[in-house]
């Protein structure tokens, strides 16, 4: 089934004359053009099109739209995930402009003034940059990701369930063995499992990348929470243990 311009329009709300310049620039090219001259799309084109409202609404020009959508290593999935963390942060940050506005219109009321501390405090835009930035450089830009993304593609829901199943029983092993040293043969055993499934599962890693990746579980936080919720300080465990391993190797 194709959809006709008009038809694209009405279903998403984008101008016509939206959907000729992204066509123009390349950014969305219809399946195909009819013997009339009409520009069709397929379905495969409304999800394309659909991620480049979600990107244009986080503040994405249309070129880092364009980039991100043809690199070789994009994924839906990837992107969605990706999509749900900025929105998160976009809504904190208005939920925090909100308290803002209702916090100077209390203190109008009082007859006050706000200090210089708090008048600002919701207008920092610095985490959504940075999850910004991550997000246009994770497309495809390493070898890793690009081997990642050509085996996870092929995975099923059955493939992942079980992955996870085991990734969970790794971790839970783990945070049972923090009592001991992160050099212990038997943490260090669990360790070689963890490194040889990212090289199974995801892409050849090095040690080199095994111990970065332990550094990146304590430096950000969003890494560290899923450790953290298991056991407190089994993020900075993992980090030792990992670095451990990896100079070993």
């Amino acid at each position: 089934m194709r959809l006709t311009v008009k038809q694209v329009k009405e279903a998403s709300g984008q101008s016509v004359r939206t959907l000729h310049h992204y066509d123009a620039i390349g950014l969305l090219r219809p399946d195909e053009i009819s013997a009339a001259g009409y520009r069709l799309y397929s379905a495969d084109d409304l999800e394309r099109l659909q991620q480049i409202m979600f990107f244009k609404e986080l503040g994405f020009s249309l070129a880092d739209i364009k980039d991100i959508l043809d690199s070789p290593g994009f994924d839906r999935r990837g992107a969605f995930l990706e999509h749900l963390e900025l929105l998160r942060q976009k809504q904190h940050r208005l939920n925090g402009l909100i308290k803002l506005v209702e916090h100077n219109l209390e203190a109008l009321d009082k007859g006050e003034k706000m200090t210089e501390d708090k008048m600002f405090d919701a207008f920092d835009e610095a985490t959504m940059e940075e999850y910004k930035q991550e997000a246009k450089e994770r497309w495809g830009n390493t070898d890793a990701y690009k081997e990642s993304m050509r085996k996870t593609a092929t995975y099923s829901k059955e493939d992942w369930t079980r992955i996870a199943a085991a990734e969970t029983d790794r971790r839970e092993r783990i945070a049972a063995l923090m009592d001991k040293d992160p050099g212990d043969p038997a943490v260090q055993a669990i360790m070689e499992e963890f490194f040889k499934s990212i090289c199974e599962h995801y892409y050849s890693c090095t040690p080199e990348i095994f111990k970065n990746l332990g550094e990146m579980y304590v430096a950000d936080p969003r890494f560290a929470k899923n450790y953290e919720t298991i056991k407190p300080g089994m993020a900075d465990f993992m980090r030792q243990a990992m670095a451990i391993y990896a100079d070993k190797k």
